[in-house]
């Protein structure tokens, strides 16, 4: 077999569309089903369950953060064996849309303190109380797949976020020579199935 370098189609260039659950937790039976000759991300945008958070700056990023323990002994100067026993994934990006709505989902607010009477919408900035449970909701992100523009089929990558929370700092600005964006990090949770979410690469057949 011919030694091969590699396959440029398998490079992934390009922004994701975010979505929110506008329901909170998410579950696979909560997602809508593919539709032929149709991107994931207008199906999504047709469902009133999801919202478009609109424009993002700086990408989308997800960290996956393991923690391993280590058992040491007397005959060996490294360590032995290394042990799974932790797990923490992050997803970060940048809402460059400054909306009351996604101050909300930055801020991880609850949905009674945004009122949306017309004309003036207000965003309530409560300060919680004690025992209060955060909120979480359900993050879905379409953005390129690997695959060959070439071909006449079209392939995207679906991200699926059971259970986020907004755990970072959020800045609210109002600069001369600066946009307001609200830069946010969200901590997914596992749902009862130990399972953050998943990824697909999905292939959406030409017409």
């Amino acid at each position: 077999m011919a030694y091969t370098r590699g396959s440029s189609s398998n490079i992934i260039v390009g922004a994701a569309a975010l979505f929110t659950y506008e329901d909170g937790l998410l579950t696979d039976a909560d997602l809508p089903a593919y539709v032929d000759d149709v991107s994931f991300k207008e199906t999504l945008d047709g469902d009133v369950d999801f919202r478009n958070v609109g424009y993002t700056m700086n990408g989308l990023e997800i960290l996956f953060q393991p923690d391993f323990g280590e058992v040491q002994v007397d005959q060996v100067l490294d360590v032995a064996k290394l042990y799974k026993q932790g797990m923490q994934v992050n997803l970060n990006t940048a809402f460059a849309e400054s909306t009351l709505e996604n101050l909300l989902f930055s801020i991880a607010g609850k949905d009674a303190d945004l009122t949306t009477v017309a004309l003036n919408p207000t965003l309530n900035l409560s300060a919680g109380e004690i025992g209060e449970c955060p909120v979480e909701r359900g993050l879905v992100a379409v953005g390129p797949g690997t695959g060959d523009c070439a071909l006449s089929d079209q392939v995207e990558r679906v991200y699926v976020a059971y259970r986020a929370l907004s755990i970072e700092n959020v800045t609210v600005s109002a600069k001369r020579d600066e946009a307001t964006m609200f830069e946010v990090s969200f901590r997914l949770l596992p749902n009862d199935s130990a399972s953050y979410g998943k990824i697909v690469d999905r292939t959406i057949p030409a017409a």
